[in-house]
């Protein structure tokens, strides 16, 4: 898996990448060597929902690979694993693998989340030098895994910085990463959080990190969009997704309040999906939320929470 060539050119990723959300560069198979599943072997779903490695323990046990094999067979068309740079490189693989022959999507893995420092808003030497390792780390990664997302959050913003250079130092520096990115076929997707759960951060809004897209101009920049934090920060979760469709490259789920499974909060997730679907979109939905019940009875009702919110 380490030495497979991607497949496009950078010129046809780009042309491709362009077309935005609805057209990603990667789409891959369904069903994989598993073949057509069954309706007992869970009947599979409109979008591509994608649960983190760990949240079936108590089904599958602790072995990645083995929970993998429980996602398909419930009808899961994608998983996502945050840490997934931080594994080892024979464990990638692995994941790739078995990913691959079950026909399952990997969701972005995080390359920078450091809610404590400024990062992205400054023109700092040492900190570019660490994000340029960071990146060249997750172009291995993305190479090792076929995954082609990886997300990142620009870091707090500078209390004695104008608000303007700060925004001209984050879309420089993403031009730069952008530029490690592209020929690798990698998508940098940028994650605004709510000023509430984590205060002080450089990137909270939609329209902010559209502005962001349009500034740097890549087609590996792109949002990623939380929407258990977007609900937060301004709710109109719809009237968002369509004004930032054509730089909406993935999306996190979660309820509000509470930040657990569709159905536990205030959100009307079943209409969300249904209009996301309604534009056509492709790729990853990662279930970034906790369980609101422990154990084996909360699993269940994980995967009830994400049948019922599909039927539409």
């Amino acid at each position: 898996m380490g030495d497979r060539k991607w497949g496009a050119s950078r010129r046809e990723f780009l042309k491709t990448a362009a077309l935005g959300a609805a057209a990603l560069p990667f789409v891959p198979r369904r069903g994989g060597a598993h073949g057509p599943r069954t309706a007992g072997e869970g009947a599979g779903f409109k979008l591509k929902y994608a649960p983190g490695l760990g949240t079936f323990e108590a089904h599958a046990g602790k072995n990645p690979v083995d929970q993998l094999k429980f996602m398909a067979d419930q009808g899961f068309g994608a998983w996502f694993d945050n840490g997934l740079m931080g594994r080892p490189a024979a464990e990638q693989e692995a994941l790739a693998r078995e990913s691959e022959r079950l026909g399952m999507t990997i969701g972005p893995f995080v390359v920078y989340a450091d809610f404590k420092v400024e990062s992205f808003v400054n023109r700092d030497a040492a900190v570019h030098d660490m994000l340029t390792g960071r990146f060249k780390t997750a172009i291995e990664t993305g190479r090792r895994t076929g995954c082609r997302w990886t997300l990142a959050v620009p870091g707090r913003y500078n209390l004695s910085l104008d608000w303007g250079y700060q925004t001209a130092n984050v879309v420089e520096n993403l031009k730069r990463y952008a530029g490690m990115c592209e020929p690798a076929g990698l998508v940098i997707v940028l994650e605004p959080l709510n000023p509430k759960d984590h205060p002080g951060l450089f990137l909270t809004k939609m329209a902010q990190a559209y502005q962001i897209c349009k500034a740097a101009a890549s087609p590996s920049v792109k949002i990623l969009d939380d929407m258990y934090h977007q609900q937060i920060t301004e709710g109109n979760i719809i009237p968002n997704i369509d004004a930032c469709w054509d730089e909406l490259a993935a999306f996190h789920i979660g309820d509000s309040p509470g930040r657990k499974e569709p159905g536990t909060g205030e959100m009307n997730y079943r209409n969300i999906f249904k209009h996301i679907r309604g534009k056509g979109y492709t790729g990853v939905l990662c279930c970034e939320h906790g369980k609101s019940k422990p154990g084996l009875e909360g699993e269940k009702a994980f995967l009830a929470a994400y049948r019922s919110a599909d039927n539409f």
